[in-house]
């Protein structure tokens, strides 16, 4: 990461920003050392720690990623102004492709320090809040456009989609479970709970 005028500092953050989220990948939250994020960016430590320390250089990873998979879910679903394909698009884009996926790993990877660090919890929570807000309104536009009948608030419902969502990612990063089974798990969810058959036509 030589230096660089202008934007060369924003350049060289997300260069070991990448290197980062490789290190993490690679040895895991707990086994990870300033020294694999160096070496992953192919600078001394002492250049590393410019930027910040172990911590602070991990939790900005995760707050990009929660981004970055937040935003992607949202686009996904505002690509559509039918509620039926807004769902569809919404479950295809909130499973992992499988083990090797590694915007889901990283999320995962960072999941246990939650249950004891207040920053990680929150920012955890934020995530959960983005996934439900989408699941929500997708819900409430069904039932507006007449494609959905729910008995449940919506909002309990878009957490019970969240919360398989979150136990299926396990068996799909672990490869006990195929993303295609995942979906098809989701989509009976979603029929049982609007009565309309995602794997059908409209």
């Amino acid at each position: 990461m030589a230096a660089k005028k202008g934007g060369g500092k924003e350049a060289r953050r997300a260069e070991l920003g990448a290197a980062v989220q490789r290190a993490l990948l690679v040895r895991g939250l707990e086994g990870l050392r300033l020294r694999d994020i160096a070496e992953e960016a192919g600078v001394t430590p002492a250049a590393v720690l410019y930027y910040g320390d172990l911590d602070a250089l991990v939790h900005e990873t995760y707050q990009l990623a929660i981004e970055r998979y937040s935003q992607e879910r949202e686009q996904a679903a505002d690509r559509f102004t039918d509620a039926r394909d807004k769902l569809r698009s919404c479950i295809g884009n909130g499973v992992a492709s499988g083990p090797d996926d590694a915007l889901t790993r990283l999320l995962y990877e960072y999941w246990p320090r939650c249950l004891r660090d207040a920053r990680a919890a929150a920012l955890d929570s934020a995530l959960t809040e983005r996934q439900i807000a989408v699941y929500s309104s997708v819900l409430v536009l069904g039932q507006a456009q007449g494609h959905f009948v729910i008995q449940d608030p919506p909002r309990l419902l878009a957490a019970n989609f969240v919360a398989m969502e979150d136990g299926y990612q396990m068996e799909v990063l672990a490869g006990r479970r195929t993303r295609a089974e995942v979906i098809t798990a989701l989509y009976a969810y979603a029929r049982a709970v609007t009565g309309h058959d995602l794997a059908g036509q409209h």
